[in-house]
């Protein structure tokens, strides 16, 4: 997968220095554990940290092209580009010539052939960046859904850019500030595409290019979800996602190092394992690796409730063995998920504190299991965005309610003032106020809504459901997808994602809503196209939610934690609690309700050390 940093300066008073530009890539070697690379000219270094996944002796970065011993193009590439085969053929038949078998040169030659316009071309998960001598431009890239990260900093004379806002910072031009409007952004649970939370620094948006040169820098839009008209019927239609679906699958599983799947034992995962074993099996390969989580004595202490009516592990082992999949389970003991080691991991990965608690904790862990066997692994995520599975698209409360229905009631409570939302429980009230968390979240909401687009004359119903879809395939997925990459390159695992192919989320997003539920109930069109590949069980559970712990050890470590944290007047992060409410959180015995809150303010914690943020609020 990789990481990426590179420095641009157009100022000879400020060059660009080998030593600093090489501490900026080292800070992401967990992204590419495999290599190092820095390649610098007069105005420019890009470097590379590498995690090798097609032809691991030959696609070394950064990727120089040079004619007549002049270098012309660098490249510092992430990703994988899955229609690397075909534009490799179209290029030699322009009389392109390649040395190697990677992925990363094609994109190399499909610059030089296409200049910008080679982002129309890819099919992939990406982010790079390419330098051209012949102008001393920079060329910043992200693939359509924004799977793979990249941010930039601008400066007077330049740009910094960098996988991670770790790698950026590392550059003494760029500072870790945030003020009211980041922090806002922090909490609010909205995800604005390119705000990056820190001052002056920012997030390339999914599916645009940032041009910079010597007179400043065009950001391009090159692709979006647009409306269409849907005129397949249901059959067709169902077919149709179908052979998309197998062929993402075949595309998805080229690798030269070892593959597998991840297995909740839910419709997306066990559909994802179900095709990779169908074409392993079709290419005379052995079973395809699955790996599941689970939870000490979490069978033992399970107790349904309106969220998750069954526990993960008797369906994932149910489709491991109807698909014949090598199936291993990663038991995680609550002493794993309190480990300091192991939650500063994921905070280190994240560089804000965006925590889910054990959530992230535990697919760290088990990221970190599933890398000793592979390090290629597909996901089902992104389906649910894709399809309408979560509970919100269903709930006429939410999907009326005038905000994201993410944080509409019954599921969120965003809307019914400060201190209301999701790990708002243990903030202090003044602060949310003067930051105006409700009008932050009115506005980018009003923002969202003034994006989708929409079909003349469609009716009330589907006219609602577009924007409840855009908003999800636009902001609530850039968590999934940014908490996932972060927590499976921290142990230097490459996730793939074969639901956010973007020629599947454009024909699902333009198919209409009463055929994606035709059947009554959620992702009608995902258990309708793959439902013989599964056995009924699985074809017919009930969404679920990632799991969490619910052993009370666990809640019991939180609460002897934020003691920890909040000790003493000069803690860091006791500024923008709550004191009542923190004292309710660490009391013998706590009131219910505060345990996202605690996870927050565990990871502020961490943030505010670690990085030394200077709060401008």
């Amino acid at each position: 997968m990789c990481g990426i940093a590179g420095w641009v300066s157009y100022d000879p008073a400020r060059p660009v220095t080998a030593a600093t530009a090489d501490a900026m890539t080292g800070t992401m070697a967990c992204r590419g554990p495999d290599a190092h690379g820095l390649w610098r000219a007069d105005r420019v270094a890009l470097g590379h940290r590498r995690l090798a996944v097609i032809d691991p002796d030959g696609g070394a970065q950064p990727m120089t092209f040079a004619h007549d011993g002049r270098t012309l193009v660098s490249l510092t590439y992430s990703g994988e580009v899955f229609n690397f085969r075909e534009l490799r053929a179209e290029l030699e038949g322009r009389g392109h010539t390649f040395r190697t078998s990677s992925d990363t040169e094609v994109v190399l030659h499909a610059y030089l052939e296409w200049g910008e316009g080679l982002t129309e071309r890819l099919n992939g998960m990406y982010a790079f960046a390419v330098w051209d001598t012949r102008t001393e431009e920079l060329l910043l890239v992200r693939d359509r859904m924004g799977i793979k990260p990249l941010y930039y900093y601008p400066l007077a004379d330049g740009v910094l850019f960098g996988s991670e806002p770790k790698a950026i910072l590392a550059n003494p031009a760029a500072r870790a500030a945030v003020d009211a409007e980041g922090l806002a952004e922090l909490v609010a649970f909205t995800k604005t595409p390119g705000h990056a939370i820190y001052k002056g620094m920012y997030e390339l948006p999914p599916g645009h290019t940032l041009r910079v040169g010597h007179t400043g820098s065009r950001l391009r839009r090159y692709w979006a979800l647009e409306a269409r008209e849907h005129t397949d019927d249901l059959d067709t239609t169902v077919t149709h996602v179908r052979d998309l679906l197998e062929d993402i699958i075949g595309r998805q599983m080229v690798a030269d190092v070892p593959l597998g799947t991840l297995l909740s034992g839910g419709l997306d995962s066990s559909v994802i394992t179900a095709l990779a074993a169908r074409h392993r099996t079709a290419t005379g390969g052995g079973p395809v690796r699955s790996f599941a989580l689970d939870f000490a004595r979490h069978a033992q202490d399970f107790r349904a409730d309106d969220w998750r009516g069954t526990p993960d592990t008797p369906f994932a082992d149910a489709l491991a063995r109807h698909v014949g999949s090598d199936h291993g389970v990663v038991t995680l003991q609550p002493s794993a998920l309190l480990d300091t080691a192991a939650r500063e991991a994921v905070m280190r990965a994240r560089d804000l504190p965006f925590d889910l608690g054990d959530g992230d904790t535990s697919l760290y862990l088990l990221f970190k299991a599933v890398r000793e066997r592979c390090t290629v692994a597909l996901s089902g995520e992104s389906a649910d965005e894709v399809f309408g599975g979560y509970r919100w698209f269903h709930h006429p409360g939410s999907v009326a309610a005038d905000t994201f229905p993410w944080l509409a009631p019954p599921f969120g409570t965003g809307i019914s003032g400060p201190g209301s939302g999701p790990g708002e429980s243990l903030l202090d009230r003044g602060l949310l106020e003067k930051i105006d968390l409700a009008g932050y979240r009115a506005d980018r909401y009003r923002e969202a809504l003034a994006e989708v687009p929409h079909l003349d004359g469609a009716p009330p119903v589907e006219r609602r459901m577009r924007e409840i879809g855009y908003l999800h395939l636009t902001r609530f997925v850039q968590w999934m997808l940014d908490r996932k990459d972060r927590a499976s390159m921290a142990v230097g695992l490459e996730v793939r994602v074969p639901f956010c192919d973007h020629r599947l989320v454009e024909y699902v997003f333009n198919t209409p809503w009463a055929m994606k539920t035709f059947d009554g109930r959620e992702k009608s069109l995902l258990r309708a196209a793959t439902r013989d590949l599964l056995p009924p069980e699985i074809a017919d559970r009930v969404k679920a939610p990632y799991p969490t712990t619910r052993d009370p050890h666990y809640l019991e470590g939180l609460r002897t934690a934020l003691k920890r944290a909040t000790a003493g007047p000069d803690a860091p992060v006791r500024a923008l609690l709550d004191g009542p409410s923190l004292a309710a959180a660490t009391a013998d015995e706590p009131e219910p309700g505060f345990r996202t809150g605690t996870e927050l303010v565990l990871a502020l914690d961490f943030w505010l050390r670690r990085h030394d943020v200077a709060l401008e609020i």
